[in-house]
């Protein structure tokens, strides 16, 4: 089929801004066909677009023989423009119309589609990534993306409002930042390189000039697990600071997630609808519950959970029955912890790490880091690693570096807890797994 320019058109209104108040004005919009009825002497065009979407009236008796062949040319999902009157109606949800002057199809759709644009049959999940940029198209699945693009906006302003830099580091590195395991290599010209599992190295580094810093980017992990909660590129936000502790930096995770529920709450308030989702705004401060706190509380239930490893995914479960909400899991085990967590002065068996939990899924980690060079070369020996891989590193401790702590939290699984998304593959836009990699 012959497309349509889109010539000197340009949009008016998105659908949701057809009020029943413009009734008799001209208007343009754009989107694509949603769905389509047709009763004869008259046929109805649901407009969707970004925001929402319009029923267009075509009725055969009012409007030219051309615009009514061209509403009959149409087929779900064509991308069209639409120059019409607005009419008050009450035969519609919206209590609004479009009665069109001129169609123009912009795009066209081969049939059948592999997904039902409508949303009336649900696909599996596979099918939906297949056609990715098809199910983006369904309003629930926008919904999601309408809450991400809110949190990380709220991120951003919280954190530059805390006094902390946006950074951005390397994402080819030479050394592997968590100590070699889930490396992706890469070729780099004659040299060996990975990609970067995390920015932990280097906002270390940054604390010497920039004191606070914070970065929001994508990293990967070659992930063996293939769960609802496990992909290999995920978007992580960071944050390091100079002169601080762990509790520092737990006070400032704790308000973060604190003003992103508040955000998505006031300012999400139709996305939440779509989705059939709610939550409540978290008190502060969050429930703090040491390590062995918590393996008590699985003991008392029953649930063995080995002292000195991470606490297993059946264990956490348990965990969430009676968790119900966000609490941190502290003093974590020096054998459970990487190389550049801090060891208690008063107990060297245990760090002062932490995880931010909720219910039984772990949204955070962060903890005070290892404050001098020879106690970080020692941690490194003890993680059988060898120091001269982490001798840049090891560099910045002899100009000064100051006490500090940081963290780090998953955007796409406090986006599932924001959204109630069940699965981490609903919240990326192109998840990549152990088995996709495509599209």
């Amino acid at each position: 089929m012959k497309t349509d320019p889109l010539g000197d058109w340009r949009r008016t209104h998105y659908s949701i801004e057809i009020l029943p108040r413009l009734d008799g004005n001209e208007v343009i919009v754009f989107g694509w066909v949603q769905d389509i009825r047709d009763l004869g002497g008259i046929r109805f065009l649901i407009l969707q677009d970004r925001e929402g979407s319009v029923q267009v009236t075509v009725p055969r008796k009012v409007i030219s023989e051309q615009i009514a062949e061209k509403a009959e040319a149409i087929q779900r999902q064509y991308s069209i423009g639409v120059k019409g009157t607005v009419k008050r109606t009450e035969m519609t949800p919206r209590k609004v119309e479009i009665i069109p002057k001129e169609i123009r199809i912009l795009g066209v759709a081969q049939h059948p589609l592999p997904l039902d644009v409508t949303g009336r049959t649900p696909a599996k999940i596979d099918v939906r990534l297949d056609a990715r940029a098809l199910d983006l198209c369904q309003q629930e699945n926008r919904a999601v993306f309408k809450i991400q693009h809110a949190t990380l906006r709220a991120t951003r302003d919280f954190l530059s409002e805390k006094g902390f830099l946006e950074v951005h580091t390397p994402r080819i590195i030479a050394t592997a930042t968590e100590g070699g395991a889930a490396l992706f290599p890469v070729e780099y010209f004659e040299n060996k390189a990975f990609l970067a599992q995390s920015p932990q190295l280097y906002k270390e580094e940054l604390v010497l000039g920039l004191e606070k810093v914070f970065e929001i980017g994508p990293f990967f992990r070659a992930e063996e697990s293939h769960t609802r909660r496990h992909i290999s590129e995920f978007i992580s936000v960071d944050i390091e600071q100079a002169f601080a502790s762990a509790e520092d930096v737990m006070r400032v995770l704790e308000h973060l997630v604190h003003h992103v529920c508040k955000n998505v709450k006031e300012k999400c308030k139709g996305e939440l609808e779509i989705l059939k989702h709610d939550f409540e705004v978290p008190k502060l401060p969050f429930k703090r519950l040491t390590y062995d706190e918590i393996l008590q509380e699985l003991k008392n239930e029953k649930v063995e959970a080995p002292w000195g490893e991470d606490i297993p995914t059946p264990a956490l479960r348990t965990l969430g029955k009676f968790h119900h909400y966000f609490y941190f899991i502290t003093d974590w085990p020096t054998t459970a912890r990487a190389f550049y967590i801090k060891t208690k002065s008063d107990n060297p068996k245990l760090t002062e790490g932490f995880d931010l939990m909720w219910h039984w899924i772990e949204l955070a980690s962060g903890g005070t880091r290892v404050p001098t060079k020879d106690l970080l070369i020692e941690r490194l020996k003890e993680c059988e690693l060898n120091p001269k891989s982490f001798r840049h590193h090891l560099k910045t401790f002899d100009y000064g570096m100051p006490p500090h702590a940081g963290w780090a939290i998953g955007l796409e699984r406090l986006t599932m807890m924001l959204t109630g998304r069940k699965n981490i593959r609903e919240v990326v836009l192109f998840p990549r797994d152990r088995f996709r990699l495509t599209p």
